[in-house]
């Protein structure tokens, strides 16, 4: 078996649903924590229509296509097909966290669960479909692969964080086996352990009946899902714990008055471990407002850069004719492996995007003299696009040529200041 990485590599992934929040409105948040060198980018692909027998490549498998997938905007390590966290024109949001537990997780490459992040936004329009979605191909196609470009092995069962304007849905999975939970107010977080306990919406028919075969429950007492399917004690799953209870304070320390900036505040935390360095750090954020009224437009900000604590979050917006992000996708490459059909390298390519590479230039000038101004510069531009974003939430107004451009006008404004 290949060496593995046992570090305590994390993510964090929040809620937040009326009444604990300002408004109307849910507001969903996340954290992306990778390899400190990895690339992540901010992309769009536009609702397509697709023929019967199409195929869809995905990191590792190929799989049956739809026939219609609805526009997304994904926040994705740049050498993959999935996604850590994104969202849909129909105002679904997801994320996903690394979990692990009792169950094995196998070598054999399957669905990534940053593939079943995708899919769930790609397939469905509402939350609970997602969820059905991704538990669906869950059992047909399984999952499992390595999660990193480099040939270290790192594999893992995965949970997820699933909103969209009316409620949320957290789904735990141990292999093909898993747990959803329904989340109708107040808040809620997930980082890399199991939290289901014993109020189960929805599992796995045979989910019980396993654990029972392998003597992680008696069949008598009421059924715990987290009890049954979680490693005893793991110094992994401490740290795990102490990121999650660290979330669940800084939540509830906002509960009733949380608004899209407490919510990036959270994720710029680096006192509580959620604003991750070293070896793994966060190389991507994302904060979502959510609004309850159908008429209004959900936001998305993305950073699509390391460090949200010297990053600014960029605004959003699904409308028609939306122009490529440019400036947030990574080159591709064209050197393919015959089989698998996906870059093998001897080393790994220089995936930057152009916003990365100003923004990595300007992190050793933030760590000099100058960095406090140039902070505050990047704060006051993102201070700007949640006011204007605030506005057409109050107004009701969105103009839809502007928005064509919002994301990419931001990333322009942003590197402006890094040059």
């Amino acid at each position: 078996m290949a060496s593995r990485l046992t570090g305590p590599c994390s993510c964090d992934t929040f809620v937040a649903l009326p009444p604990a929040t300002v408004g109307s409105r849910i507001l969903f948040g996340k954290n992306s924590d990778r390899p400190s060198d990895e690339v992540q980018e901010i992309v769009y692909f536009p609702a397509a229509t697709h023929q019967p027998g199409d195929k869809l490549e995905c990191t590792y498998i190929e799989i049956d296509q739809v026939a219609n997938t609805h526009a997304v905007v994904l926040s994705r390590p740049s050498w993959l097909w999935g996604a850590e966290m994104g969202a849909n024109e129909h105002g679904v949001c997801i994320g996903n966290e690394a979990v692990w537990g009792r169950e094995e997780v196998g070598d054999d490459e399957a669905l990534l669960g940053m593939d079943l992040v995708r899919l769930g936004l790609e397939r469905a329009d509402t939350a609970e479909k997602a969820l059905g979605v991704i538990v669906y191909l869950l059992d047909k196609y399984g999952q499992g692969g390595n999660c990193m470009e480099s040939h270290m092995a790192f594999t893992y069962h995965n949970s997820f964080l699933i909103a969209d304007r009316k409620e949320a849905w957290i789904l735990e999975t141990s292999g093909k086996y898993w747990a959803a939970e329904k989340v109708e107010e107040g808040v809620r977080n997930i980082s890399n352990q199991l939290f289901i306990t014993t109020k189960l919406d929805r599992e796995h028919p045979e989910m019980r009946d396993y654990a029972k075969s392998k003597g992680w429950w008696d069949g008598e007492k009421e059924f715990d899902f987290a009890a049954a399917y979680s490693y005893v004690n793991t110094a992994r799953m401490t740290t795990a714990r102490g990121r999650y209870c660290e979330g669940y304070k800084l939540l509830n320390k906002h509960k009733g008055s949380i608004t899209p900036e407490t919510m990036m505040a959270i994720l710029r935390d680096k006192e509580s471990g959620i604003n991750m360095e070293g070896g793994f750090m966060t190389t991507g954020s994302m904060v979502s407002i959510l609004p309850r009224e159908p008429s209004l437009p959900c936001i998305h900000f993305f950073t699509g850069t390391p460090d949200p604590d010297r990053s600014v979050f960029k605004p959003f917006i699904f409308v028609p004719n939306i122009i490529q992000l440019l400036k947030t996708s990574s080159p591709t490459f064209g050197l393919e492996d015959p089989v698998k059909k996906k870059p093998r390298f001897q080393t790994k390519p220089d995936r930057r995007h152009e916003l990365y590479k100003q923004h990595e230039r300007a992190a050793v000038i933030m760590e000099a003299k100058n960095g406090k101004a140039m902070v505050e510069q990047i704060r006051k531009l993102e201070k700007q696009k949640i006011n204007e974003m605030e506005s057409i939430l109050q107004n009701g107004r969105l103009e839809v040529g502007p928005a064509v451009h919002l994301f990419a006008q931001c990333v322009d404004e942003e590197i402006d200041i890094y040059i």
